[in-house]
């Protein structure tokens, strides 16, 4: 078996799931921020339902992906035993708030990023900072022996079908019927909806959903080794957690600095997290360019730059805490249907519009 080859297959796909990912997002302005401004400001839900429809379609893809045997959720990031709700909730809170104040989440950074914004640029080396300092630094400390000691501990599994199961619904009905509920649920309600049915809004939802479930099936099932020849464990191939990944945008930020910083240093190699800023970059980038939508654009003054630096900074925090972001908790592992992942989603929707809230409020007041 040629690891290394089968090493690189993975990394190149990731990288062209992610451009196709970084390109329908800015065609079609997917934005998690966005969405929750437009329901605040405007009463517009239909960027909320895209982001909604990528759920949808993300637990229905992951799903079959993970009934016909071709991937195991349970060995993704999210269905862990521990759950840890005072990480997920203040992660996410603090999450939410700084993605406001940073004009986007960590997708939006890099896709504002592709699309000549260096804002967003100055947003993705404070975030990757913060966040490394999250992981192994600072901050670590206080994630650990703080936030990390509050936690639940479920043998069985959080997610949602383990947790039916535990309470005596049989494992294949408790599965279906989760799947059908939440994944079924959200698809419907955004489908249904006549004035959100347009090629932009159904290209965004559909695509990004089905970004991550190619994004599962590369990393769980063409990168999996049941047992590797070198240490004879199971492996995932070009995963940082060594456990089968999908699209997430807080931590591979950080990677990505490292490695730059880093790059003489042999043992640091490109990984699956990696190729993924890279390629939603680079997609992002390449329509930009062949729409002329391409512009060059930096900070208004010093309010407008200590409020990036700041959001930045909290989301770094908060993404690692609550180990994801909008796409990483909000989509991915949403897929998964850990509990832990829907408690998230909900805290950085929760932070995002109260501090949207606290902004129109100071608006309305100096005027």
């Amino acid at each position: 078996m040629d690891i290394a080859s089968q090493s690189t297959t993975v990394l190149w796909l990731v990288f062209a799931i992610s451009f196709w990912f970084g390109a329908i997002s800015q065609k079609t302005r997917f934005c998690t921020m966005g969405a929750v401004s437009d329901i605040i400001t405007m009463g517009d839900w239909s960027r909320m339902r895209m982001w909604l429809l990528a759920i949808g379609v993300a637990v229905l893809g992951s799903a079959a992906l993970h009934a016909a045997g071709l991937i195991d959720l349970d060995k993704s990031i999210y269905r862990t035993p521990s759950f840890t709700w005072l990480s997920y909730i203040v992660g996410g809170l603090l999450f939410g708030i700084g993605m406001v104040l940073a004009s986007g989440c960590g997708s939006k950074t890099l896709i504002r990023l592709g699309g000549g914004n260096l804002k967003a640029l100055v947003v993705l080396v404070v975030l990757g900072l913060v966040a490394y300092m999250t992981m192994r630094g600072l901050f670590a400390a206080f994630r650990v022996n703080v936030l990390e000691k509050t936690a639940i501990n479920f043998p069985a599994g959080q997610d949602i079908p383990a947790l039916l199961t535990a309470a005596g619904v049989e494992a294949k009905t408790a599965f279906r019927l989760a799947v059908l509920v939440i994944g079924g649920g959200l698809t419907a309600f955004c489908l249904l909806n006549r004035e959100f049915r347009t090629f932009d809004n159904l290209l965004g939802g559909l695509g990004v959903g089905l970004a991550v479930v190619a994004a599962w099936y590369v990393s769980g099932h063409l990168g999996h080794l049941v047992e590797h020849p070198d240490t004879l464990d199971e492996a995932f191939l070009a995963t940082s957690s060594g456990r089968m990944e999908a699209l997430t945008f807080v931590a591979p930020q950080a990677y990505t600095l490292e490695l730059l910083m880093l790059w003489s240093d042999a043992s640091r190699q490109l990984t699956f997290g990696i190729a993924s800023v890279l390629g939603v970059i680079a997609g992002s980038a390449a329509w930009a360019l062949a729409t002329g939508d391409f512009r060059w654009e930096g900070f208004a003054g010093v309010e407008d730059t200590a409020s990036h630096l700041l959001g930045a900074a909290l989301m770094g925090f908060g993404g690692v805490v609550a180990m994801g972001c909008t796409v990483g908790q909000g989509i991915s592992g949403f897929s998964t249907l850990a509990l832990g992942s829907i408690v998230t989603f909900l805290a950085i929707v929760a932070g995002a519009a109260a501090m949207l809230k606290f902004q129109y409020w100071r608006l309305m007041r100096e005027a």
